[in-house]
């Protein structure tokens, strides 16, 4: 495999599974160090231990807490000396309400974890960046493209949107690129109890399946490397084509050729 991040060092969050787990395998698989940052010690341990404990640095972290953050951005650059990639990849939809009875206190505790965290990452990294000309790449969701539900969750990924592009704009000067993947429905733990459930979404996309972990991580590797040097702002949806609409999965279906 190329070696795109070969030198280079990695803060991935909520890195003990799923899409997060995937990018901090692709980056190491690509000659990259990683810091697996996550609240889920022991199965951060597991990935470390497949990566090597040389390559690989895990850090217990609550995003929503400012401390911590700068806690593990610090022990990044101390265990490795330098700061290259954030791959802000926490968050999640904590609140399932109808969004006319959301209460404020969920309002915020979604917007905490999935925007206000993201930001605070930023912050916390940005000096590192600024000092290797590196980048961020931010993991959030078709949601925050189109009406798929979800309200509050679908507001704070658009927020993510947003935060990218205005921090693109300025710190694209000084050698700083903030990117966005947007993704479908994806195969992760979330829905280990909901197995049926991705079989019935998975007819919604033109390409005939859900979304697969290293699906992201794919394009994560492409925007977070130098194969990207020239692109910032930018938000790409990597989603099988529901984006497309109703229209596309219904033309999807075979054919009969007469």
């Amino acid at each position: 495999m190329v070696q795109r991040f070969e030198g280079k060092v990695a803060l991935v969050t909520a890195a003990a599974q799923g899409i997060g787990a995937a990018v901090a395998r692709r980056i190491a698989a690509e000659g990259g160090l990683v810091v697996l940052a996550d609240l889920q010690e022991d199965k951060l341990a597991d990935v470390v231990g497949e990566l090597g404990a040389d390559r690989a640095l895990a850090v217990k972290l609550d995003v929503t807490s400012r401390d911590e953050i700068d806690a593990a951005v610090a022990a990044a650059v101390e265990r490795f000396g330098r700061l290259d990639v954030l791959v802000n990849n926490a968050g999640g939809c904590i609140v399932n309400s109808k969004p006319e009875d959301t209460a404020a206190e969920d309002w915020h505790r979604q917007l905490d974890l999935t925007l206000v965290s993201a930001a605070q990452c930023v912050q916390s990294a940005l000096p590192h960046l600024l000092e290797s000309r590196g980048n961020v790449v931010t993991i959030s969701s078709v949601n925050g493209l189109a009406a798929f539900g979800n309200t509050e969750y679908s507001a704070a990924k658009a927020g993510q949107i947003a935060m990218t592009q205005n921090f693109a704009a300025r710190f694209g000067g000084r050698g700083v690129r903030f990117n966005i993947v947007a993704p479908g429905t994806i195969r992760t733990p979330n829905w280990d109890t909901q197995p049926d459930a991705l079989v019935r979404l998975a007819k919604l996309y033109p390409l005939g399946r859900v979304g697969e972990p290293e699906d992201i991580a794919a394009a994560v590797a492409f925007l977070a490397s130098d194969d990207a040097a020239w692109i910032t702002g930018l938000t790409l949806p990597v989603e099988g084509g529901v984006l497309l609409g109703a229209a596309a999965v219904n033309l999807a279906a075979p054919l009969e050729v007469r």
